[in-house]
Formats: structure tokens, sequence, C-alpha cells
């Protein structure tokens, strides 16, 4: 694929160092000072939750579950009336290592969150901390900040009992650790490429796949040999290297046809075939950098606008595209990094953390079925990235 010409080719041409300097999104070995964004928020102080709203017994389903990715805890939060945000609160926090990053929760209760250390298992029920899978990949010294080494995506296969985490190696490329999810012992490792920022797993469970966010490419792995296979994603080039900001983030699978969905820049997403490795652009409209995104039940895609990096940027946003392409895009107030959706797809949750700076310490939730509310801004953990629905 080559770059076109357009605005964000010539801002990457004129903006190369200035992006390897500041971008969130570029390779680095720092953690860049939080809120000192252009036009965006300071970080917020992190909610501490109040234990007088801690619940007794099982935790509650509905309970939103949300990795601090500055501390080493996650963080359980009330998600208030109906789920609607409103008189919603943090209510308890378990310690699990060091900036977590993803996580995901499956049908038993258990949460599985990619640390910097290891990978953390949580009983979600009970909120104690089970055990910590270290990793055996070496990325060299546990650290914090945003370009540490470590665990980033993070999947579940379908049956349950397999997880697959992205562990970043600084500098080089990664690897996707497999987890027997009964006996907690990592069971194989297979090569992909740089920064793994998303996983996610075919919807049969016969491949997983690495959103290689530096070198440009998802990584399909066989879930059974572990054999790798390297497939190009970059609708405007790969000009820029390190320092280009337009590289893959987070993806889905859809379930229809089991392509990946993968949104750039709020104007196009790359829809990626993994049995041929083709890209196919469709447009989209926010015109601002894009990191999380999910799908809701009825195939609605929600895709989580991170803010301006750019003169010609909007500002922060949440993309709801219908299956047919239609798009409404919602405002928010400052930098976002993910999202989860309702069972019922009726209302989104997106979390401020936010792996560049800028960012805050609470999560935005979205009335999905009116569009004329506006957004509940509901406290959550220090710097939530990673978010799911119990």
């Amino acid at each position: 694929m080559t770059a076109e010409r357009g605005p964000r080719a010539r801002r990457l041409a004129l903006g190369i160092v200035a992006a390897a300097l500041l971008a969130g999104c570029s390779a680095g070995t720092t953690e860049a000072t939080p809120g000192t964004a252009p036009d965006a928020p300071g970080p917020s102080a992190a909610a501490t939750p109040d234990p007088s709203r801690t619940p007794t017994g099982r935790t509650p389903d509905g309970t939103l579950l949300v990795a601090d990715f500055g501390s080493d805890t996650v963080t359980f939060v009330d998600p208030g009336k109906d789920g609607s945000g409103r008189n919603g609160a943090p209510i308890a926090s378990v310690e699990v290592g060091t900036a977590p990053y993803g996580l995901v929760v499956g049908e038993d209760g258990r949460a599985w969150v990619a640390t910097a250390e290891g990978v953390a298992v949580v009983d979600t029920r009970e909120r104690t901390r089970l055990a910590l899978v270290p990793y055996e990949t070496e990325s060299g010294p546990v650290t914090t900040g945003e370009y540490r080494g470590g665990g980033m995506g993070i999947a579940l296969a379908p049956d349950g009992k397999h997880v697959y985490v992205g562990v970043n190696v600084p500098g080089g490329d990664g690897a996707v650790e497999v987890i027997d999810t009964a006996t907690r012992e990592i069971t194989g490792t297979a090569p992909v490429g740089m920064r793994p920022f998303d996983v996610d797993v075919s919807p049969d469970g016969r491949e997983v796949y690495a959103t290689d966010h530096d070198s440009f490419d998802v990584t399909a792995v066989d879930a059974d040999s572990l054999e790798t296979r390297r497939m190009e994603v970059a609708p405007y080039g790969t000009e820029g290297g390190l320092g280009s900001w337009l590289k893959p983030h987070y993806a889905v699978v859809r379930p229809g046809d089991g392509k990946l969905l993968l949104p750039f820049e709020g104007e196009r997403l790359a829809v990626l075939d993994p049995r041929t490795g083709e890209v196919t652009i469709e447009p989209m409209t926010a015109n601002t950098h894009q990191h999380g995104a999910a799908l809701a039940p009825d195939g609605t895609l929600l895709v989580v606008g991170t803010g301006p990096i750019g003169s010609d940027d909007e500002a922060a946003s949440l993309t709801v595209r219908s299956p047919e392409g239609e798009e409404r895009v919602v405002p928010l107030d400052g930098p976002h990094e993910d999202v989860a959706v309702s069972e019922d797809g009726r209302t989104a949750y997106v979390t401020g953390g936010f792996t560049r700076d800028g960012y805050g310490n609470g999560i935005t939730v979205v009335d999905l079925d009116d569009e004329k509310s506006e957004p509940v801004r509901l406290k959550a953990g220090n710097r939530p990235l990673g978010i799911a629905i119990l």
C-alpha cells in the first residue's frame, strides 16, 4: 500500500521529529509528563473507593472493572442507576502488579490482567488476586510509563481454555504468550511484531491476532501450532517508521466473516481479511486520532477518538458506526483510550486513562439509544485503560 498525500501525509512529512519525541504512539523509553497535552485537561485525582459502598459477598453483575495503568491495581466501579453512570463510584481496588494495561474476563468470573510483571489472575466475584503468571519473554526491567515492557493486549479463547497476551519488548519485536487457564501456566510463545497494542481471537478460536503498533502490521498466530504470518496494515503507508502517528492500535473481529476492523485517524477503516492478507479501506468521519474499539451485539462499531495530534484534527469523540457504515460522532471531554459496551448494546463506557499525556481518571458513559443525551462522567481508578463489564 502506498501513502496518499492528504493532510496527514503532509503533517507526517513536516513533523516526524516532533512525533518521535512526543507521540504516545511512537517508540520511546520514558513516560511523557501527564497533563501537558495542548488543550487537554490535566489528570484529575484518582478516586478512592468508598468502603461503605463495597458490596458484601459477591460483586454485582454489571460492575465495571478497569486496569489502573497509573498504579498497580484494578478498580471495581459501580456504574450507577441502570448503568447510566449517575450516582456511580469506585467500590473497591485490588493490587495486581505494575502498570496494568489490558484485561479480559471469563464466564467463570476470573479476570486476566496484563501487567508489566506478568498476567494477574483476579477473582472478580470475591475481589481478590489469585495468582501472578510471570512472562517467559525477556522484556527488560519492570517499569511504569507508556513504553514499558510487558503485557499489553490480552484476549481469551472462545472456549475459555487459554489466554493470549501480547508482550512488548522495548526496541524489538514482541511475543504472544499462551496461558492454560486451568493450570495458570504458560504453554507456548509465538513471535509477533513490535509493541502488540491489542490481541484478538478468531470466532472459531483457531487463530490469534496481535495488532503490532510499531511495525504497521497484524500477526496471525495459529492457536495449535503457534506458526505465524505477518500482514501489513498501513493505509497511509509506513513513511516515518517509529516516528509516525499513522499506525494500527486496536482491532475488533467481525463475527460474521472473521475480518478484522482497524480504525485509523477518524478517516479510514482498514478491513483486513486474515485468510488472504488483503486490506480494503472504508471512509470514516470523525477526523481525530483513534485508539480503542468494540463491537455491540448488533454489529455497531464503537471507536474512541483520542483527540487532536495536529491542527487539522477534531477533538476527542466516540464514533458510533452502524454495520452499514453510517456514523454518529459523540463529543468527549478530553482524551480517552478504550471502550466497552453493555450486553444489551445500549450503553458505552469509555476510559479516560489514555496512553499519552492529558489523561484523566474517569469513565465517560454514553447512552447509545438517546442521541440527545449528554455523556455522563463517572469517577474510576488511576489512569484507567482496559475495561470490562462483569
